[in-house]
């Protein structure tokens, strides 16, 4: 096998069981020793994938395709949402899928009968447990083993390539071509930006009202994403009024048109030119979300947000935007004393514009208001209708009153809190 002469395709992450497996395809006629011990543990480590990741079917065909869709190289990257490129990197990107369909059309049944492993088999049609997959959901994992099925049908090298390249274009490369969300983490070894694995599947549609709050916020989302000029997004205002559920919403409805979502905290702001330097060249839409954002008097990491946002030498990127939500509309935690004529501070307005800079640096700003009583009683009956709570209406919004003066008042969260309790004591009768 010529896994050594790859030459766009190399460094996987996961490339030592590819490596192995070549070896065995290479040699399991001469009769080294350990080729049998090698070969369970292949096997071994491709159950452990499955287990891992929900692969189904062909093991070994699933993990080639995995090894596919996440290496990031300058075809795959070059791909990514715009589909098939042009240059002479087709080429060697045809060269190394020449090498891959070797790997994916190679029977195993010789070498298990001369390794005496029948064993093998197990890989070739493996039946998954919905309890199993850790590192991908199941819309990913599902998508990686159709791509695996795919390639079957798939008779050349350069059909091979084309259905690979169409799964680029359709998906993306990589962690940002197959999740969502992602979080920020710092170690030793510098910066890193993680895949959320599980995120909510919320729809902007779940959220009972606020209809011109989501569409300033999907106006704007969708110039991003069309490539147009957008804004910088606030939305703020009170507790349980669906801002963050709107982010999440957002997260998943625009996923196929490339945009992914990027968490940061506030204690991480020192580490924003570093995220941004990693994504600015990738071809999908970013926004870096921060939640709760406020700041008390004391904290200056503002200042530091601001010249990210805007004012710093270096241009924003055109494919990041940065989208927060909080409870305050001006973000900085202002006192009586700002406002007074005598004081320490002798240049009043100076210090007032500095604490107000920050949010003018969001070209959206978006209210949320608790809703009225009206309004609470329609989001009670709305989310019961569609969670098929059984109760008259009269007793429903009765109980939905004594509810919300127990936890938390009007609120689009504490509507769904008390709906929850209803299912929840449905559920306990059940048991």
């Amino acid at each position: 096998m010529r896994e050594k002469e790859l030459i766009v395709y190399r460094n996987f992450e996961e490339g030592e069981l590819l490596y192995d497996m070549a070896w065995l395809m290479e040699n399991y006629k001469t009769g080294a020793q350990g080729m049998t011990e090698l070969l369970y543990d292949c096997i071994h480590r491709l159950l452990d994938l499955a287990g891992n990741y929900g692969f189904h079917g062909n093991l070994w065909h699933c993990y080639l395709a995995n090894l596919l869709v996440n290496n990031e190289n300058s075809y795959s990257c070059g791909c990514e949402i715009r589909g098939e490129i042009e240059g002479t990197i087709n080429e060697a990107a045809l060269h190394d899928i020449v090498i891959f369909k070797e790997f994916y059309d190679f029977d195993f049944s010789e070498m298990c009968e001369v390794l005496k492993v029948p064993e093998f088999a197990l890989t070739e049609n493996y039946v998954a447990s919905t309890l199993e997959s850790k590192v991908y959901n199941t819309r990913i994992c599902s998508r990686i083993c159709e791509l695996a099925e795919k390639f079957c049908k798939d008779h050349t090298p350069a059909e091979m390539k084309e259905t690979l390249t169409e799964f680029y274009r359709e998906y993306g490369v990589g962690k940002f071509g197959l999740h969502k969300s992602f979080r920020v983490r710092r170690d030793e070894k510098g910066v890193h930006i993680e895949p959320i694995l599980n995120i909510a599947h919320v729809a902007l549609n779940d959220l009972v009202g606020y209809e011109i709050p989501k569409k300033k916020l999907t106006d704007n989302t969708d110039a991003f994403v069309a490539g147009r000029k957008a804004n910088n997004c606030l939305l703020f205002g009170d507790a349980g009024t669906g801002k963050s559920s709107c982010i999440k919403a957002i997260a998943n409805e625009y996923y196929d048109k490339g945009l992914r979502i990027i968490e940061v905290y506030k204690h991480q702001f020192g580490d924003l030119n570093e995220v941004i330097s990693q994504i600015k060249k990738r071809n999908y839409k970013f926004i870096i979300y921060m939640d709760d954002l406020s700041f008390e008097e004391f904290e200056t990491e503002y200042k530091y947000l601001k010249a990210i946002i805007e004012g710093g030498l270096e241009k924003k990127p055109e494919n990041v935007l940065i989208y927060a939500t909080s409870n305050r509309r001006h973000l900085i935690r202002e006192s009586y004393k700002d406002k007074e004529e005598i004081r320490e501070d002798m240049h009043t307005g100076d210090t007032v514009q500095e604490k107000l800079s920050l949010v003018y640096r969001f070209g959206v700003t978006i209210y949320f208001g608790a809703p009225d009583k009206k309004q609470f009683q329609n989001i009670v009956k709305t989310l019961a209708e569609r969670s098929g709570v059984a109760m008259s209406e009269d007793e429903l919004l009765l109980e939905a009153n004594k509810w919300e003066l127990a936890h938390g008042g009007l609120s689009g969260r504490s509507a769904q809190q008390f709906i929850d309790y209803l299912l929840g004591m449905v559920e306990e009768k059940k048991a």
